[in-house]
């Protein structure tokens, strides 16, 4: 474990929370010191949530660990199920609490409580939040999941939605309604709304579909071992991977595969004349392991794109997102350091990246656009209006965020490059008065980019880098300059400019 400014995943707990405040009649226990209490801030402020979280936190403090935490513990699991008559509850520890070892599992075990008490052993110093997602998915289902008869009509449990997660809420609708058209029927969605006595019919489906590999995979994995629930293996995120997931279905059930294309627009707006100048972009991709496959297929097979790299940071993707990327030819990233991205993201200078909320930091720091595919993300990705990633629906959302940043960069680059005409310089007010707009104001040139001791820039050429889109104008001012440390020239002028355009340009 390191100290960090940004963190792309939290520590265990945290997973274990968003599969808690994803649920209903479910009461998390958390043994926790202060400063580990922040649940009421991640689920309420960044997704919104009407509802608080439903933790309870011994909040032990520095005075405490000279005495009996363990009781501390009992005395708020017992608290805990007085107040909320939960249906069954999960009990561990935070990363802090964990170095004191009172064993939250095993003093729980001891109460007699009347309803079902699972504990979570989570290692917090070794794994994550998606892990810490996962295993609390598995422990409850393992817990509380029996067989029993299948349902007349042919059902499926969605897998793996939690709260806190990238658009999750309306992708169970999309797929709900995606199933629905062949005429499949959802029994159990979990952990996203489900109760721990739905939890207990989740035998009566016929199959799973496993919505988030990351969060619900070794739920599915038990299922189908004991209670002989086969579950999909692909993530109906783009055009090709929605028909292939339909198809999927049909072939585990029997049922007709049925696709309703009539709201697709992907395909038509990827080869209309307006986004055809965008074919051929470069960009970056990196998030979660099954955000950035799906990104990466979209991006170069429905969007024409060139994908220039691609990584992610969870390292229980790291085999599928390296296997990935020797297709694509390129080296994949594996890394949880924001910094390893940011030179990455920089060596490869690309058009456009497809990343987290890190990455649009990045992105702005830079110079290049960003659209965000994965969590982590912050308050504006969880929007008020329907906007799911998965379906035929989740396509057209896809194809507006990607290309949105990119059209207006290239509109930020036009007003750049036109910065001396007399609409559109600082002084001349809002362009559409352009009658009353005013010459611009003589003053002082502005200073040049910071140089090295080596090159030095003239005018003429400094003025017609400016020219360069924003987005590769780093890279090709890198070029310019080592194609002039390679000539021995200490002066980069417009020839030299033009002569370097050449050089890299065969």
């Amino acid at each position: 474990m390191k100290l960090s400014v940004w963190t792309y995943e939290g520590p265990p707990h945290v997973g274990a929370l968003r599969v808690a405040t994803a649920m209903k009649g479910l009461h998390y226990v958390l043994h926790a010191p202060q400063g580990d209490t922040y649940a009421d801030l991640l689920f309420t402020m960044i997704e919104r949530r009407n509802h608080r979280p439903p933790v309870t936190y011994t909040t032990f403090q520095a005075r405490d660990l000279g005495s009996d935490t363990a009781m501390l513990f009992k005395n708020a699991c017992q608290a805990a199920y007085d107040r909320f008559q939960p249906q069954a509850m999960i009990v561990g520890a935070s990363c802090t609490a964990e170095l004191i070892q009172d064993d939250p599992g095993g003093m729980a075990e001891t109460m007699g409580l009347p309803c079902p008490v699972i504990a979570l052993d989570l290692p917090s110093y070794q794994r994550k939040e998606n892990f810490g997602a996962d295993e609390t998915l598995f422990q409850i289902v393992r817990t509380l999941a029996k067989p029993m008869d299948r349902t007349a009509q042919i059902t499926c449990n969605l897998i793996g939605a939690t709260a806190l997660g990238f658009r999750h809420r309306d992708d169970i609708t999309e797929l709900t309604a995606l199933l629905g058209d062949m005429g499949i029927s959802v029994n159990v969605c979990a952990p996203f709304g489900a109760t721990p006595e739905d939890v207990t019919r989740l035998g009566a489906a016929h199959f799973n579909v496993l919505m988030y590999p990351e969060t619900g995979e070794a739920a599915c994995r038990w299922m189908e071992r004991e209670l002989n629930l086969p579950y999909t293996k692909v993530v109906p995120i783009g055009v090709g991977a929605t028909r292939d997931f339909i198809a999927e279905v049909a072939a585990l059930t029997g049922c007709a595969p049925h696709l309703d294309t009539d709201r697709l627009r992907l395909p038509w707006y990827s080869a209309s004349v307006d986004s055809t100048y965008l074919t051929g972009k470069r960009v970056f991709i990196f998030g979660d392991g099954t955000h950035v496959a799906t990104a990466a297929r979209i991006a170069r097979d429905e969007m024409g794109f060139e994908v220039a790299g691609l990584g992610c940071y969870n390292r229980e993707q790291a085999r599928m997102i390296r296997t990935l990327a020797k297709e694509y030819g390129v080296e994949a990233l594996i890394t949880d350091d924001y910094l390893d991205v940011e030179a990455r993201i920089e060596e490869l200078a690309p058009e456009m990246i497809l990343g987290t909320q890190m990455e649009r930091h990045i992105g702005k720091r830079l110079g290049i656009p960003c659209a965000v595919i994965s969590a982590p993300v912050h308050v504006q990705d969880f929007p008020a209006r329907y906007s799911p990633q998965m379906g035929i629906e989740g396509a057209n959302v896809i194809f507006d965020t990607w290309v949105h940043p990119l059209v207006m960069g290239l509109e930020e680059h036009l007003l750049t490059m036109f910065r001396d005409d007399f609409e559109f310089h600082d002084a001349a007010g809002a362009s559409h008065h352009g009658g009353k707009a005013a010459p611009a104001p003589t003053e002082a040139p502005a200073p040049a980019q910071p140089q090295s001791a080596e090159i030095i820039w003239l005018d003429d050429a400094e003025r017609e880098l400016k020219k360069v889109p924003f987005f590769v104008r780093g890279k090709a001012r890198r070029n310019t300059e080592t194609f002039a440390a390679q000539k021995g020239l200490n002066q980069i002028g417009i020839e030299t400019l033009y002569e370097a355009k050449a050089h890299y340009a065969r």
